[in-house]
């Protein structure tokens, strides 16, 4: 198959610090090439990837020095180079929100979306409205409630490459939060759990621009005052097993729809449980008792973290293994893909006969393996 992977620009793929949507592609990307299909990546230069590259411009913005930069005239001219390159793809995959959509809608029946962030907001509903021809792809099915009427095809969970985490079958003593430092992510949270248990406290994370004044005037005095807080920062991908794997648990106390939640499963992958609040995607992520716990106050989140040591990290790995490997996210997008071909008229003289037995017979084969993802999500 014939694939088009289409990235936002503001991180590299993957990222170099921070950043979810465009580590999801990168790791998609790789494992639809490791399972024999030809795939192209739009992305910024910096990208890493076995696909094949279009560059579409010389770095990710966010990391770009320059003073001056427009993200709008970046993806525009990204997506004017896949509108030229079109025909070249049986699929073209976005990960680009909604600003494609005036773009495509001539070739919507060969287009997915897969949409990253969280859709309760105001204006939504009537851009999926007037765009409904347009498959989408949910990353949680609590993701779709303020969008119920949306053109859905499908929930596919993310998935990381297991190789990239190294578990650890013991941890050092302290507990971790990694990810953002927001309001929403409720570092507070997990600076109280900690205090109150007399346990140390690793932060992990990044402070957006938008965030500067929560950080200065709510969290850092926190973290200045506590010394068994310890703010290390943002970290990359080469310093997240031995930071996560060297926790008790994973503090995710989050007051908002979190639509997926990367770093749960990246703690899994290094046998580590967590601790979540009961929050947008949490209970479709986190089986409560095996691979870390489910809360709802503070009380729980309290008891929950004292008695972590009790849950079985080989166990932990092995259900990242099942659920949440780069794999299984890669072999239910090709199911996807290869309803979404099926549908489009003319299929056989697009793809020819071969192309159709190898391209959208086999990914709609339902693999034992598969069946069993779909009754975990």
């Amino acid at each position: 198959m014939k694939i088009a992977q289409v990235t936002p620009l503001y991180e590299a793929v993957p990222p170099k610090l921070y950043g979810g949507t465009e580590r999801v592609v990168a790791h998609l990307t790789d494992a639809l090439v490791d399972l024999g299909h030809d795939v192209t990546l739009f992305a910024s230069a910096d990208a890493q990837t076995r696909a094949r590259l279009v560059p579409v411009r010389d770095q990710a913005i966010r990391l770009d020095p320059a003073p001056l930069k427009s993200d709008l005239a970046a993806h525009l001219s990204m997506l004017g180079e896949v509108l030229d390159r079109v025909d070249e793809f049986d699929v073209v995959h976005f990960h680009t929100d909604m600003i494609h959509l005036p773009m495509f809608r001539a070739y919507a029946d060969k287009t997915l979306t897969t949409l990253h962030g969280r859709l309760d907001m105001k204006d939504l509903a009537g851009v999926y409205a007037r765009w409904n021809e347009y498959g989408l792809v949910s990353i949680s099915d609590d993701q779709r409630k303020p969008l119920p009427l949306a053109n859905w095809k499908a929930t596919v969970h993310h998935g990381m490459p297991g190789d990239q985490y190294i578990f650890s079958p013991r941890s050092q003593g302290y507990l971790a939060f990694l990810g953002r430092i927001s309001p929403e992510k409720r570092p507070d949270r997990a600076i109280e759990i900690a205090t109150k248990l007399g346990k140390p406290l690793k932060i992990a994370a990044k402070v957006d621009a938008a965030d500067k004044i929560y950080w200065e005037e709510t969290i850092r005095p926190l973290v200045e005052a506590n010394p068994l807080i310890e703010f290390v920062g943002e970290i990359g991908d080469h310093q997240k097993s031995a930071f996560l794997g060297g926790a008790d648990a994973l503090l995710f106390p989050i007051d908002w729809p979190e639509p997926f939640g990367l770093v749960m499963i990246e703690a899994m992958a290094c046998g580590t449980p967590v601790v979540a609040f009961r929050c947008g995607s949490t209970p479709e992520i986190i089986e409560d008792g095996a691979t870390g716990f489910l809360v709802d106050t503070m009380e729980q989140a309290v008891a929950a973290a004292s008695r972590v040591h009790l849950l079985d990290r080989d166990a932990v790995r092995a259900r990242f293994d099942l659920r949440f490997s780069a794999t299984a996210m890669a072999r239910r997008y090709l199911d996807v893909y290869g309803d979404l071909l099926a549908r489009r008229p003319f299929a056989g003289a697009v793809l020819g006969t071969e192309a159709i037995l190898d391209d959208v017979v086999t990914p709609l084969r339902p693999l034992a393996e598969d069946r069993s993802f779909a009754a975990l999500a």
